[in-house]
C-alpha cells in the first residue's frame, strides 16, 4: 500500500495546501521587504508628528491600515504636484495619510476627511490638533455614503480607503463632483494579494474586485495601478 508521502507530486502538494492556508491566514507580501526598505531609506523621512502617529498605531490591532513612511511620502508627494484647493478622504484612521495629503492644499484649500469609527476619529483629531494643517483638516465622524452627498463642494482630489465592499459606491458619489483632470486615489486594491488567487473567497476581497473591474471597463476616466504596498489606483477624471 503507498501511503501519501510516497504518492507522486506530495511536496508539491504540501507546498500549495501550505501556501494557500499563508494566503488565507496572514497578509501576503507583495513587495520584497529588503527593496521597501530600501527605498525607504532613499526616500525623505517621516517628520516629527508622522514618525509619532506611526509609532502608536503600532500598537492597533489593526496597524496594518496606516499608509506609512513610503506611502505616505508618495500620497504627499502628488499632492503636492497637483495643488489641490479641495481634497476628500474616504477613511481617516489615524490621520496619518490625510496630514500627508494636506502638505499639497493650496493657501485657501481645506481637506474633508470621514471616519466611521468614533474612537479613531478622536485619536486623529488629536493628532491634526499637533499639526500645521489643523485650521485647514475637517473631520467628519459617520458613514461616507451618507456625509459625502452634504459636502457641497467640487473636490480636486479624493483618496479612498474605507470599507472595500462600498468602493463602487463611493467612487460614483464623488465623481460627478470631482472636477475635469481631477484625481481619486484608490487604496489597497490588491488586498493583501487575495485577488490574485484563483477563487477570491472574503468579502473585501470581492469587493476590491469588482471594484477593480469596474474601473478597467470604464472609458470615462484614465487610470494606472502602482504597486506599492498593497496596490494604490490612481484614477483621473476626463
Amino acid at each position: 500500500m503507498v501511503n501519501d508521502k510516497q504518492r507522486p507530486g506530495y511536496p508539491l502538494t504540501i507546498l500549495l495546501i501550505t501556501t494557500r492556508y499563508l494566503c488565507k491566514n496572514f497578509q501576503l507580501e507583495l513587495i520584497n521587504e529588503q527593496a521597501h526598505q530600501y527605498a525607504e531609506k532613499f526616500s525623505s523621512p517621516e517628520d516629527e508628528l508622522l514618525r509619532k502617529i506611526n509609532s502608536y498605531t503600532q500598537k492597533h490591532p489593526e496597524a496594518n491600515m496606516l499608509s506609512g513612511h513610503l506611502q505616505g511620502k508618495v500620497l504627499e508627494m502628488l499632492s503636492c504636484m497637483i495643488r489641490p484647493k479641495r481634497i476628500l478622504e474616504i477613511g481617516t484612521f489615524m490621520g496619518y495619510s490625510a496630514i500627508c495629503l494636506a502638505k499639497g492644499l493650496t493657501e485657501e484649500g481645506q481637506l474633508h476627511t470621514i471616519e466611521l469609527r468614533e474612537e479613531e476619529a478622536a485619536k486623529a483629531k488629536d493628532f491634526f490638533a499637533q499639526s500645521q494643517y489643523f485650521s485647514k483638516i475637517i473631520l467628519h465622524v459617520g458613514s461616507a455614503l451618507n456625509i459625502i452627498p452634504s459636502l457641497e463642494e467640487t473636490w480636486d482630489l479624493v483618496f479612498i480607503d474605507a470599507d472595500k465592499p462600498a468602493y463602487i459606491d463611493y467612487f460614483n458619489l464623488v465623481l460627478p463632483k470631482l472636477r475635469k483632470n481631477g484625481f481619486i486615489f484608490a487604496d489597497n486594491i490588491f488586498f493583501h494579494g487575495q485577488v490574485l488567487e484563483k477563487e477570491i473567497e472574503s468579502k473585501s476581497a470581492k469587493g476590491i474586485q469588482a471594484f477593480n473591474d469596474y474601473i478597467q471597463q470604464r472609458t470615462d476616466i484614465e487610470k494606472v495601478v502602482l504597486t506599492l504596498r498593497d496596490g494604490l489606483f490612481l484614477i483621473r477624471k476626463l
